[in-house]
């Protein structure tokens, strides 16, 4: 076991609604997966797309069930970065610039 799918709930809050639902995979020793939500919100906003257990980005197969995609966006950050910045255009938020190398 790497990790679980958690549902949260959230009960009372000052800042905004009750009873709100989100749900997110927890991954053991890493924390919330990023690479786990590109792939829900790649395929709730139709740019992921899914069939069956298979998941495709632009025709290519990137993954048999969501852990593999999951695994794929890690070694591939340009493709993450490419659905994420798609994903942040559907939903009217700043494109997320590209990581800059250290000197």
């Amino acid at each position: 076991m790497i990790g679980s799918e958690t549902k949260v709930k959230v009960v009372k809050n000052k800042v905004a609604p009750p009873f709100r639902q989100a749900e997110f995979d927890i991954l053991y020793g890493e924390g919330i997966s990023r690479e786990g939500e590109i792939v829900e919100l790649g395929v709730q906003h139709r740019i992921v797309e899914k069939s069956g257990a298979w998941y495709a980005y632009q025709g290519d197969r990137i993954g048999q069930g969501k852990d593999n995609a999951r695994e794929y966006l890690k070694e591939h950050p340009d493709t993450a970065r490419e659905i994420e910045n798609k994903i942040r255009a559907a939903v009217d938020l700043p494109a997320r610039e590209p990581a800059v190398a250290a000197a």
